[in-house]
């Protein structure tokens, strides 16, 4: 029976090819206040020239094998790994996206019982393969079986796009909520917590924010009243289209805005620093990621360890400008002395971001080829390794690419990084982005990768978007107990 399930395994790696596809889809300033738009001087920008990233240099084979089935699998039961072929063979198909995107707004969801038929058929396949649960407390079987196979866990509170100030309050008292259930355990099995600027800041605001800082990066003669101080964030390379003509200045509803979405953001840093657990700031489109970086910099620099970054940015290896942004700000934080942490990523939006280029006639941010990105996220890969290798940087490796994984294992042990090392980690992020809608995952998923082994550096694994539509977990943030994360 064992030789079969070996066998049955191996065949079933054989076939991850065609499982996966891309899917169209910090010198403290006062706390208090706005997040002050006065522009610090940017730095020069590193000399590198935009253009295909150079491929790195391939180290040799990483420290475990990645060929033995049987212990990869040991912990997944055979039942598991056929329902999860079926959800991946179905995410990979062309169109079922868009088919759930017509069911799920379509008249069907209207009555009662197909509702309830559709609902249920998604959440025991999609939802459950990609979520940890609606309720911080399904969460919490979620992460007892990650720890109990050696790995921890980064709690995602999966909502996003407030379009107010009341459902950014929500927001704000979930993400709090998640962070003060890591405070329950000497060790605990959360080892980040991830959020979503979009969550505690409408979109809206995002972009006026983004394009004020885009024109500022044009025009040097601007002087936008309030900022804080932060790292660049923009390269050479990085696309300005989205902004062809001079914003209008911050109206007095959206300082204020500006004002409640900037405390948010520090309430939800003090509240990790107190509980000693990082945050993952999630990437979003080119459009309103300006504000984001701003965001995550501007804190960072507020908050963070002494020896180690408390806040961790995303970068999208799938953006031309990405190792340039990675370099330049990870250069300011150096000259500056405060550990930033980085989360590598391929990324999520190539289809919109695509379309939208070709709408303005403008060449796309997005890579020409699968090839130039892996090759990017390789070298951005290398760049924070070398860094880590001199005592400097944190990063945070979430691939389902096993070649970029291997290679990243492979280069570590070339730098003679050990596997203990805190700041280097690598993460299996499997994320439905809202649960009950199919609108993606934010990168190709491969079976492999969605499953623990235990060997190698430090790994970690989404239960991702715990709380959600349907049940109320508002209840749990009033006085009720609070749920725990291990059994």
């Amino acid at each position: 029976m064992a030789s079969r399930s070996v066998s049955f395994h191996q065949k079933l790696l054989r076939t991850l090819p065609f499982f996966s596809r891309r899917l169209k889809s910090t010198a403290s300033p006062s706390t208090s206040g706005a997040p002050n738009l006065n522009f610090p001087e940017k730095p020069d920008p590193e000399p590198k020239k935009p253009g295909t990233p150079k491929k790195p240099s391939t180290p040799k084979e990483p420290p475990f094998n990645l060929d033995d089935y049987k212990e990869l699998f040991s912990s997944v039961s055979t039942r598991k790994l056929i329902r999860s072929t079926v959800t991946l063979h179905l995410a990979a198909m062309e169109g079922m996206v868009d088919l759930g995107s017509t069911v799920m707004n379509s008249r069907l969801m209207k009555s009662s019982i197909p509702r309830k038929m559709v609902l249920e058929s998604i959440e025991r396949t999609f939802y459950d393969h990609f979520c940890g649960g609606k309720t911080l407390g399904e969460a919490d079987k979620t992460v007892k079986k990650l720890w109990d196979s050696g790995l921890r866990a980064m709690l995602d509170y999966g909502l996003e796009n407030a379009l107010d100030n009341a459902a950014c309050d929500r927001n704000l008292d979930e993400f709090i909520l998640t962070i003060d259930s890591t405070k329950l355990f000497a060790t605990s099995p959360v080892s980040f917590i991830v959020v979503k600027v979009t969550a505690i800041c409408p979109p809206g605001l995002l972009r006026r924010v983004s394009g004020l800082l885009r024109w500022e990066y044009k025009d040097n003669s601007l002087h936008l009243p309030c900022k804080l101080k932060t790292f660049p964030i923009f390269a050479d390379s990085s696309p300005l289209y989205h902004t062809l003509e001079k914003p209008e200045p911050l109206t007095p509803d959206e300082e204020r805005d500006l004002e409640l979405a900037y405390n948010r953001l520090i309430k939800i840093c003090e509240r990790s620093k107190q509980a000693n657990v990082p945050l993952l700031i999630d990437a979003e489109d080119t459009l309103i990621q300006p504000a984001i970086d701003y965001f995550t910099y501007s804190a960072a620099i507020k908050y963070h360890r002494d020896d180690s970054p408390l806040i961790f940015n995303t970068i999208q290896a799938y953006l031309k400008d990405a190792r340039e942004r990675l370099v330049i700000a990870k250069k300011a934080a150096d000259e500056m002395g405060v550990p930033m942490g980085f989360k590598l990523v391929r990324g999520a939006y190539m289809s919109s971001e695509k379309r939208f280029a070709l709408s303005l006639g403008v060449n796309s941010p997005i890579h020409d080829s699968i090839e130039d990105t892996h090759a990017c996220y390789n070298d951005c890969a290398a760049f924070m390794l070398e860094e880590i290798a001199k005592g400097s940087g944190s990063v945070v490796l979430a691939t389902h690419n096993l070649e970029s994984g291997k290679f990243a294992a492979a280069k570590a042990v070339d730098l003679g990084i050990k596997k203990e090392n805190q700041n280097l980690h690598s993460l299996n992020s499997t994320e439905w982005q809202r649960p009950f809608r199919l609108e993606g995952v934010d990168e190709e998923i491969q079976t492999l990768m969605c499953l623990e082994f235990r060997h190698g550096f430090t790994r970690r694994q989404y239960p991702t978007s715990w709380s959600s539509v349907i049940v109320d977990t508002l209840d749990v943030g009033k006085g009720k107990n609070l749920p725990k994360l291990i059994g």
